[in-house]
């Protein structure tokens, strides 16, 4: 029977993985055991989700170890060996903020673990495809030396710049700041292709942008638009850093990321990436989202403003998607920035 092993089965990527693989007919086999709350605190856990997919997913296999233990990880895929076809590894510490509180567990739990995976997967069933969320953060700070133009509310590329339709996968990842929670997604994206490109195994890094949607367990270190909406309708402050409010993020809805990862698990390629993100079709400033989220919640916001920003932080962050449309032409966007906003405030109401 096909078997995915998905990680970070409870959080944003890994529950929407469960349930669209679930679909397909494969054998779910979810690994989480809940760093996210020891990251970012209660608000953040992701119990709820895994309690949700364990009642409504027939047949969902749930693991509560981490995937730091290596033992634990190959005695899993020995186990189920050959049966294998897929890896969807979504698991990581996500935020700046936290590395630098910890390299060392941000380390071992992004570049470390994703090692443990990659290794038991060519020992022990080599033929599956292996997916890897990366972030467009191994990129650095170096999408900060574009030629900027400042408007009302939003950075903007200057026009016809070779960019202006995204950031493509050709940008370097080199001399630049990455933050330490990028560098250790270095190592991991880095580790993911070197395991495609020297063992010729199927592997991919999705190079994400924003990734959101209603699952998803934002907080102030992580998880910008659901944050931002929940501080919206509860009433909670807000706080923006630097860029006066008009840095720039693509959004893609959670959705929309694993619909690609199912493109490319029918079609697989070997040690490739793909930057993935809301691109032109869904992206917006700070300050665009606060109107939105007022707008859609009929709340004011309470915000305020702290001039320096997180460092390494990104002014203009667009993905150029192309590469990825040109390779699987049936993929495009389901959901636009508005949709997704309506559909994670229906979720903040709803709780």
């Amino acid at each position: 029977m096909n078997t995915v092993i998905i990680t970070g089965a409870a959080g944003l990527i890994g529950s929407e993985s469960v349930k669209r693989f679930a679909r397909e007919g494969f054998r779910v086999v979810g690994i989480d055991n809940d760093l996210r709350r020891w990251f970012f605190g209660d608000g953040a856990s992701t119990l709820a989700n895994r309690r949700k997919l364990i009642e409504s997913i027939p047949n969902y296999q749930h693991h509560d170890f981490d995937i730091r233990d290596r033992q634990a990880v190959e005695n899993l895929l020995r186990q189920l060996g050959e049966d294998i076809t897929l890896i969807i590894h979504t698991a990581a510490q996500p935020s700046h903020d936290w590395a630098a509180r910890d390299p060392h567990a941000d380390f071992s739990v992004n570049a470390t673990a994703t090692l443990n995976l990659l290794e038991a997967t060519r020992q022990f069933c080599p033929e599956a495809v292996f997916i890897f969320t990366s972030t467009n953060k191994v990129y650095g700070d170096t999408p900060n030396r574009l030629p900027l133009v400042e408007l009302e509310k939003r950075w903007e590329i200057k026009s016809g710049h070779a960019y202006e339709p995204g950031i493509p996968e050709t940008m370097s990842i080199d001399q630049t700041k990455h933050s330490l929670f990028g560098a250790s997604k270095v190592a991991a994206d880095v580790l993911v292709q070197e395991y495609g490109r020297y063992f010729g195994m199927k592997t991919a890094c999705f190079r994400g942008g924003c990734l959101t949607g209603p699952a998803h367990a934002g907080t102030e270190l992580h998880g910008f638009l659901a944050y931002l909406m929940r501080c919206t309708v509860t009433g909670t402050p807000y706080r923006v850093f630097g860029y006066k409010g008009k840095q720039v993020r693509d959004n893609i809805h959670s959705h929309d990321l694993v619909e690609a990862f199912w493109q490319f698990f029918q079609k697989p390629h070997s040690g490739e990436v793909y930057n993935i993100g809301g691109s032109r079709h869904s992206n917006c400033s700070m300050l665009e989202a606060i109107d939105l989220c007022e707008q859609i919640s009929g709340r004011k916001l309470k915000w305020t403003y702290e001039e320096n920003n997180r460092i390494g932080d990104h002014i203009w962050w667009i993905s150029d998607v192309r590469k990825f449309q040109s390779h699987y032409t049936a993929w495009n966007f389901r959901y636009g920035l508005k949709e997704i906003l309506e559909e994670i405030h229906d979720t903040c109401r709803a709780d």
